[in-house]
């Protein structure tokens, strides 16, 4: 019997990855736990640390994969695909398999690696779509067609394509972030958006509020709807994209590695002053000099940043003598940490930036100079403090 496949695609930032979590969580509950594929164009894997930390899964889950430094939709992507399709079709219990692609992959490989599977078959190819964005930036979605018709006729591949090209494909398609716009903006954009792809239902969702049962109705996908589509796109769905209004202004992938924190303040100051339209999306975890014992996630989508509290560092609970640590979970902790290049314990900073070349390249300069120097290290190490402008739990601005 053939194991039930479900992508979810969608433009950087869109929500895939809050979906994913709430899904698992609901998947948990029900005791149905699905196979799952996360896929990270950068190099840092955020999107599946934080998929692997859920509590679905373990450092034993043999259910679980990424592909991380490429699009899964490449020749690359495809080929590491394999392999972990051969090892999880090897569980017998696996009643169904989640795919989150990377921002930036197209379906069609996808879809079409999947035609003719026997052992996988191809069910739900879910896009979501930051409604704010559409609001935003293409007028509630009204000018969306109109600029993809213009970059076809100027034979430019733009962010507009990929986003027109991922609802072409499409059975099913979420708008998101509803939550910060009218029932009005929702209704509009989606009665502007559903001419592309009339056959896909448009369901509006925030904060990955989805009942899982809606993914377990998805018929078999319609490959005859689409496969002149495929025909027609086939030789330029892997094509970079050039975003329009820029000269060679690609869309490049940085990584920002280090083991200090970042100066509230001046983090504060660069998210206002620096975070433009060209940076798309940047997301990792860091830590504060204000809270040092907490393990923090940065989610940045177009002009928002998240933080949000994920766990706690190890090194500062050795140090905390309420604690009352055994010797043997001490040693076990010191040996997890000792492991860690870091002159912080297990305290670093991870951070990928994903945007239009000379705008994401600015940002990451501008959040390289906000971690604290060497005089402000020995200064928050003798007792000093910082101010700290962000929000005591979650903030957005």
């Amino acid at each position: 019997m053939s194991i039930p496949v479900t992508i979810l695609h969608g433009f950087l930032g869109s929500g895939k990855t809050t979906l994913l979590r709430s899904l698992l969580s609901q998947s948990a509950k029900c005791g149905v736990i699905p196979g799952v594929i996360v896929n990270d164009m950068s190099e840092l894997d955020v999107d599946g640390v934080l998929i692997k930390n859920t509590e679905v899964f373990d450092d034993d889950s043999n259910h679980f994969f990424t592909i991380s430094g490429h699009s899964i939709s490449s020749a690359k992507g495809l080929k590491e695909l394999k392999p972990a399709l051969k090892t999880l079709k090897k569980q017998a219990q696996l009643p169904w398999l989640l795919i989150e692609t990377s921002g930036s992959s197209h379906p069609l490989p996808l879809i079409e690696f999947f035609k003719g599977n026997k052992d996988f078959a191809l069910k739900g190819v879910v896009t979501l779509v930051d409604a704010t964005w559409l609001k935003d930036d293409y007028q509630f979605a009204q000018s969306l067609v109109p600029k993809w018709q213009e970059n076809l006729s100027n034979q430019i591949r733009g962010i507009e394509n990929l986003l027109v090209e991922q609802i072409l494909f499409s059975n099913q398609i979420f708008l998101t972030k509803t939550d910060k716009i009218t029932d009005k903006a929702v209704e509009q954009i989606a009665q502007a958006i559903h001419p592309i792809n009339p056959y896909a239902a448009i369901s509006a969702t925030a904060w990955g509020n989805m009942d899982v049962a809606q993914f377990h109705q998805f018929p078999d996908y319609n490959f005859f709807l689409v496969e002149q589509l495929i025909t027609e796109l086939r030789s330029t769905v892997n094509a970079p994209l050039t975003l329009s209004g820029k000269e060679n202004q690609k869309i490049i992938s940085k990584v920002i590695k280090d083991d200090r924190p970042f100066h509230p303040t001046r983090l504060w100051e660069v998210c206002h002053k620096h975070l433009t339209h060209g940076v798309f999306r940047s997301k990792g975890f860091f830590w504060l000099p204000t809270r040092d014992d907490m393990s923090l996630l940065w989610s940045q989508a177009n002009g928002s940043v998240g933080l949000e509290v994920i766990g706690f560092w190890r090194a500062p609970i050795l140090k905390d003598e309420t604690q009352d640590l055994e010797q043997a979970h001490y040693d076990i902790l010191k040996k997890k940490i000792d492991k860690i290049d870091s002159r912080f314990g297990d305290r670093r900073c991870r951070l990928t930036v994903i945007g239009q070349k000379d705008e994401a390249s600015s940002f990451v300069k501008a959040l390289e100079a906000c971690f604290l120097t060497d005089e402000e290290l020995n200064f928050w190490r003798n007792g000093g403090t910082f101010e700290d402008p962000w929000p005591t739990n979650v903030a957005k601005i």
